[in-house]
């Protein structure tokens, strides 16, 4: 618990209402969207802005208090656990976007931002924010920029780091510094954007963000194929590809995933198939017209079982509405749904697919796969429940096989979701040993008292509180 005097200087700063430590309060902080993580914080403070972040920054650090940097907590590495106390520094205050540069492309915004909102806003003025993370009506831009979230179209536009021009950021000492602006090219120095963009909140808080915007699309298409087995679904994405069409979206769900899909958004899939793809494409019409109809063809040479072209932009927006469903309609399965981001090169795609299959099988799980096939980004999911210490024993066991064989195949733990907590203990066998100490270094040089998110990312780390699962 903060002494009453560090609780008294937190309400100078920010205001009364604006710290919170009841015990209902922060019960509520206690958790993100990650299930079986749990700890208390000590105080939830909410800052309006730059100099209030500051001062906060500036009297936890004269104080070794820990600092956790937080939006909407809809991350799923357990990012946002206050695993030692201290301040669960609550961003959602700092929501306003201050302007859409419509000549240079850009808009600048605070981190609170809902990623949706963004999305609504440039593209009511003909402009696109590209990354699309599934929490996208929930998630904050700056707990996109927190984890680099990934989504959808990632095939072809990229993913948050891609799209981040320029920072504001505070230190742990309270130093106030910027990154980055709006220009295209910028070479002057070390990259700190690109540093801070993924770094999980351990580095410093991000208090303005100015994003790169493109020009809407003028026009989309979507299709839906279906296959009666794994490996010619893997074999469409990769001839796709090297036929050089880059789709906006290219979706893969297995049977397991479009059984439950189904059953939640009544679609009429075909469920005797072992999987299906959903692809659309974005751009001028005339070439979206021809790359869907050569996709279709493609599909259909690969030995596509159905194939089928939505015949209005509302068909289509519904089918990427059932994808985005997914993870809604597999957690009313158990009381617990474990959802990971193994990532493997496209053409290991089949290949990743039958080594889940396999350890499901070997533990005895249930484990659907669904995810962005175009970018071998997929979310092998389990539902359990917590409260069976046995299954999640061999759960753990299951998706440590997972993370193993992505590696195996030239992929990496995670794609999009970041390490958090969750993944904090498989970093070795993407980074390696010397990869993880130099990232300390880097960490001790933002914050040399180690109270930026700490007991997340490395293994090992910090002074844990015990983490009660709920």
């Amino acid at each position: 618990m903060l002494e009453k005097a560090i609780r008294d200087e937190l309400r100078a700063i920010v205001g009364e209402k604006y710290v919170l430590d009841t015990p209902n309060e922060l019960y509520a902080y206690s958790y993100d969207a990650t299930p079986i993580f749990q700890a208390m914080p000590d105080a939830v403070v909410m800052p309006a802005g730059a100099e209030e972040v500051a001062a906060v920054l500036k009297l936890a650090n004269a104080h070794g208090i820990p600092i956790v940097p937080r939006g909407s907590g809809t991350n799923l590495a357990g990012g946002t656990i206050p695993v030692e106390g201290g301040i669960v520094l609550n961003m959602n205050r700092m929501n306003q976007i201050y302007e859409i540069d419509q000549q240079n492309l850009t808009a600048t915004l605070g981190p609170g931002v809902v990623t949706a909102d963004l999305h609504a806003a440039v593209e009511a003025v003909g402009l696109f924010y590209p990354p699309d993370p599934g929490s996208m009506r929930i998630s904050t831009i700056g707990g996109n920029l927190a984890q680099c979230a990934g989504g959808m179209r990632g095939l072809k536009y990229g993913v948050t780091k891609d799209y981040i021009l320029g920072l504001e950021y505070v230190l742990p000492s309270g130093e106030v510094l910027r990154c980055g602006g709006k220009n295209m090219k910028d070479v002057a120095g070390y990259d700190m954007t690109r540093l801070l963009v993924g770094s999980e909140g351990t580095l410093a808080v991000i208090t303005e963000i100015t994003v790169k915007l493109l020009p809407l699309p003028e026009s989309k298409r979507t299709l839906v194929a279906y296959y009666t087995n794994l490996v010619d679904a893997a074999k469409t994405v990769e001839k796709v590809i090297a036929d050089k069409i880059i789709p906006a979206t290219i979706e893969f769900l297995d049977q397991s995933t479009m059984k439950v899909v189904d059953d939640f958004a009544k679609l009429g899939l075909p469920l005797e198939m072992k999987s299906m793809l959903l692809i659309e494409q974005d751009g001028p019409a005339d070439l979206v017209e021809q790359d869907i109809e050569r996709i279709a063809e493609i599909a259909r040479q690969q030995g596509a079982a159905e194939v089928k072209l939505a015949t209005t932009p509302e068909e289509g927006a519904k089918l990427l509405a059932a994808r985005r469903s997914a993870l809604a309609a597999l957690s009313r399965l158990r009381p617990t749904t474990i959802l990971e981001d193994a990532t493997v090169p496209r053409s290991r795609l089949a290949e990743m697919v039958a080594e889940v299959e396999r350890i499901a099988e070997k533990y005895q799980l249930h484990i659907c796969t669904f995810g962005h096939a175009g970018d071998g980004n997929l979310h092998p999911t389990c539902m359990t429940d917590e409260r069976d210490q046995e299954e999640i024993k061999r759960v753990e066991q299951a998706f440590e096989e997972i993370f193993h064989a992505a590696i195996r195949l030239g992929g990496t733990i995670t794609g999009e979701h970041g390490v958090g907590m969750a993944k904090m203990n498989y970093l070795d066998l993407k980074a390696g040993p010397g990869g993880i100490e130099l990232m300390k270094r880097i960490k001790a040089a933002f914050d040399p008292n180690h109270i930026m998110n700490p007991g997340k990312m490395f293994a090992g780390s910090g002074r844990r509180r015990v983490v009660v699962k709920r």
